[in-house]
């Protein structure tokens, strides 16, 4: 309670300076956060070799072919995915810890009542976040995936329907991530270098096949749990009190009601860019 009560007291720092990192290097960790029913499991970091450095993607203007999205443009060439080693299939739990940089990531969006403000706010800060969509809720509001995308942000795989892989066939698995990556890949022109599997519940196979497809596997290190809903208060303290650099930071924007976590965002982004953090979504 030290950290956070230190951490608010930073909001009266005048000025907020550019706050996207030019670069990060991630760390890559075998197994899995245990589940959380209802939402996204928590899970610490388990010690790991590091993973290659990237940067993250400049923003561009979304295009795609029409077969996959309404009202999106034509003539687009859709990017084949990359091949991916075993070692680089491993679920990454945090980026390089030496740097005061945090990822901020998305989950299960779009959504047209969050996803929105939740761009305003990143756009006021300059910050870039990756988006783990959902791709049912894609398909249903492809404005929006466009609108993330031309927005700089990186757009992430959260599989079709939301579902607990380990407990589907590997031919399911495979119709859940391609599926996705099809729809996200002919929507923006660039297939999506990450993957989550719901509530952090990967298995051997959706391991293997993300790889397949050309994705690796981001995890997260900070968890407020904010899929409950349990205050904005809570939210915002769980954040502040366990960011650290290199941490990866999970929040949701889809799946409910999520106004707890607009305006949490709202509270937490300003400490932490007033503490010294810098934002970035690694590119993979």
């Amino acid at each position: 309670m030290l950290l956070v009560a230190a951490g608010m007291s930073l909001l009266g720092v005048a000025g907020c300076r550019g706050t996207t990192e030019p670069a990060d290097g991630a760390q890559g960790a075998q197994g899995a956060p245990g589940p959380e029913p209802g939402g996204e499991a928590s899970g610490a970091p388990a010690a790991a070799p590091t993973a290659g450095a990237s940067s993250p993607a400049a923003a561009s203007p979304a295009s795609a072919s029409a077969s996959a999205l309404p009202g999106v443009a034509t003539g687009t060439p859709v990017a084949a995915p990359r091949v991916l080693s075993a070692a680089e299939s491993k679920p990454v739990y945090e980026l390089d810890a030496e740097r005061r940089v945090v990822a901020l990531t998305i989950d299960d969006g779009p959504d047209p009542r969050h996803t929105p403000t939740v761009l305003a706010l990143l756009e006021q800060y300059r910050i870039r976040a990756t988006f783990f969509l959902i791709g049912e809720n894609a398909a249903e509001h492809p404005d929006l995936v466009r609108e993330i995308a031309a927005r700089g942000h990186h757009i992430a795989n959260h599989t079709w329907t939301h579902p607990d892989l380990r407990s589907l066939s590997d031919a399911k698995i495979r119709d859940e991530l391609e599926r996705t990556s099809d729809l996200l890949n002919k929507a923006t022109g660039k297939p999506p270098t990450w993957f989550r599997a719901p509530g952090g519940d990967w298995s051997t196979p959706s391991l293997k096949i993300a790889a397949d497809l050309g994705m690796r596997n981001m995890a997260w290190s900070v968890d407020p749990r904010d899929w409950a809903r349990p205050g904005t208060e809570v939210i915002t303290e769980r954040i502040l009190k366990d960011v650290r650099p290199g941490a990866i930071v999970l929040n949701h924007d889809g799946g409910g009601d999520r106004s707890q976590t607009v305006a949490a965002l709202k509270a937490y982004l300003p400490v932490l860019i007033d503490s010294g953090y810098y934002f970035t979504a690694p590119a993979g």
